[in-house]
């Protein structure tokens, strides 16, 4: 199976893995809705929601770009509507907008702490809602959330609770749409990477260049992504994936390909 001709909505699609997973999805020519915050050039950060709309289109694929914050019910509906309206309906959801701080109790204030739970576990509900009455017509919908297996571990939790607690909420859903849309044939999964990504967060936030270095490239999760979502939703729903593993599955060995640095001794990810 590929995503030719279907209609895949992807929040947080401006940069990292958000925009390698529409990238991935233009390969197969589908239709991509880019769903982001980012309207004009940041200071800091790379990629619009424009580059991946025409990056889409440069390999093949449909593209709507949304101005979309997650956490707004109103925004979401008004990014769903257009995309049905630009493509007939929904077949895939990624979700993937997410927010992180990465500090301890006394030192997360609590507008992050709200803004990590609105973003991360808020904006997985809405946007899944908004989406299901079109996944509920799709011929194979899915559902992908960007989330850590369910292991309650307290090395996970202690030394950011408040980013695992939003994290781990998403899981949550995961958990209970996959049981609640299972009648209805809609695959809900959480895909998460095994090692380091190297994404903006990395470069800016968590250990720069020598961190990135030990990385892998957001196409691994791409990879990874497109392999979920191309088998039969009825088939493979409540799963809690790591990228590696699912591209093992699908018969890849050369993992080498995907490192920011080949043969450099790789970086785990915080829940893995």
């Amino acid at each position: 199976m590929t995503l030719s001709g279907k209609t895949v909505f992807v929040t947080g699609a401006t940069r990292g893995i958000g925009r390698a997973i529409a990238l991935r999805a233009a390969r197969d020519r589908a239709n991509v809705v880019v769903v982001g915050k980012t309207d004009t050039p940041h200071p800091k950060l790379r990629g619009t929601i424009q580059d991946t709309v025409r990056e889409v289109e440069e390999l093949g694929g449909k593209a709507v770009g949304c101005v979309v914050d997650v956490r707004s019910e109103e925004q979401v509906q008004t990014a769903v509507k257009a995309a049905v309206d630009a493509f007939g309906g929904i077949d895939v959801l990624v979700n993937n907008a997410s927010a992180i701080s990465l500090t301890r109790t006394a030192d997360t204030e609590m507008k992050r702490y709200d803004l990590m739970h609105q973003v991360n576990t808020r904006g997985t509900f809405v946007c899944t809602k908004a989406c299901l009455p079109w996944l509920e017509r799709a011929q194979n919908p899915h559902v992908l959330v960007l989330s850590p297996p369910l292991e309650l571990k307290p090395e996970y939790f202690a030394p950011h609770v408040a980013y695992t607690l939003s994290k781990f909420g998403m899981s949550l859903l995961v958990l209970g749409f996959a049981a609640e849309f299972r009648g209805a044939g809609v695959a809900v999964n959480a895909l998460w990477p095994r090692t380091v990504i190297a994404t903006a967060a990395v470069e800016n936030l968590l250990g720069g260049p020598a961190v990135t270095a030990r990385a892998r490239k957001p196409e691994i999760v791409a990879d990874a992504f497109h392999a979920i979502v191309t088998r039969p939703s009825r088939d493979f729903s409540g799963r809690f994936c790591l990228d590696e593993d699912v591209l093992r599955d699908a018969g890849v060995r050369d993992f080498d390909q995907y490192a920011v640095t080949p043969g450099a001794e790789l970086l785990s990810d915080l829940f893995v």
